[in-house]
Order: C-alpha cells, then sequence, then structure tokens
C-alpha cells in the first residue's frame, strides 16, 4: 500500500513561465504551496501556504482548479506519492521570498532536471496545453 502526500499548490505564470521556488538547504525548486493542516480546505491551506513562502494574500474569489498530478516523491521511499492539487490564483501584494525559502525562480517547460518528479509532470502538462515555454 502506498503512503500519499497530501499537497497544495499554487500555479502562477507570466511570460510563459511558472513560478518556482527554492527551500534553504535544498537543490530542487518546487511549485509554491504545501501540506494542508488538519481540517484545512484546499483554499484555506493555498491561502495560508502562499502567505508564509511568499508574503502575498491570494484573492479567495480568483481561486480557479487547475488539475490534480501523483508521482512518486523525491527522496522518499519507493512506495511514498505526492499527490499534488494546483490552482491559479490572483494576489495582493509584492513577492519575496519569506520562511525557509531560499530564492524565487521562473521556470519553463525546459527546466525539468530543476524540479521534482510531481512538477516535472505538471510543467509538462502546462507547456502541452501551450500556458507556458
Amino acid at each position: 500500500m502506498s503512503k500519499i502526500i497530501d499537497k497544495i499548490a499554487w500555479i502562477y505564470l507570466q511570460n510563459g513561465r511558472v513560478l518556482g521556488a527554492r527551500s534553504q538547504g535544498k537543490e530542487l525548486c518546487y511549485l509554491p504551496g504545501g501540506k494542508r493542516e488538519p481540517g484545512e480546505t484546499d483554499e484555506e491551506t493555498l491561502i495560508r501556504e502562499i502567505k508564509e513562502e511568499l508574503s502575498v494574500d491570494i484573492l479567495p474569489e480568483s481561486i480557479s482548479y487547475v488539475g490534480t498530478f501523483e508521482a512518486q516523491a523525491d527522496g522518499k521511499s519507493e512506495g511514498i506519492i505526492v499527490k499534488m492539487t494546483c490552482y491559479t490564483a490572483k494576489f495582493t501584494g509584492e513577492l519575496r521570498p519569506d520562511s525557509e525559502i531560499a530564492e524565487l525562480v521562473w521556470l519553463t517547460s525546459q527546466d525539468r532536471d530543476r524540479v521534482s518528479r510531481v512538477s516535472q509532470i505538471i510543467l509538462e502538462q502546462l507547456h502541452k496545453e501551450n500556458r507556458m515555454m
């Protein structure tokens, strides 16, 4: 039986690129977001995580479901799966790395080697839909 790591991610596209983040001490980049707290909805998780990581406020009425993607979790034993539910949303404030985030990066579909397995699948999907370079 596989273990699921349930995550929520924000897809913010600009000029054919998607916003990514890299944590302190890590090499791989990921889509901003994170794990839900007990009892939280997807929307509540998204709003809280993006505020913690990027210092901006997601506008709840603008949240739009993109898709749910699954892949083997990087650096975890076989059978541990990351399930990432992705949303787009508008925000207020100025994007800047906060808490454990070392840097913000703009990713294209060519950046497969810079992101986790589940993020690779998401980048491929966005590229197929002509939403990113």
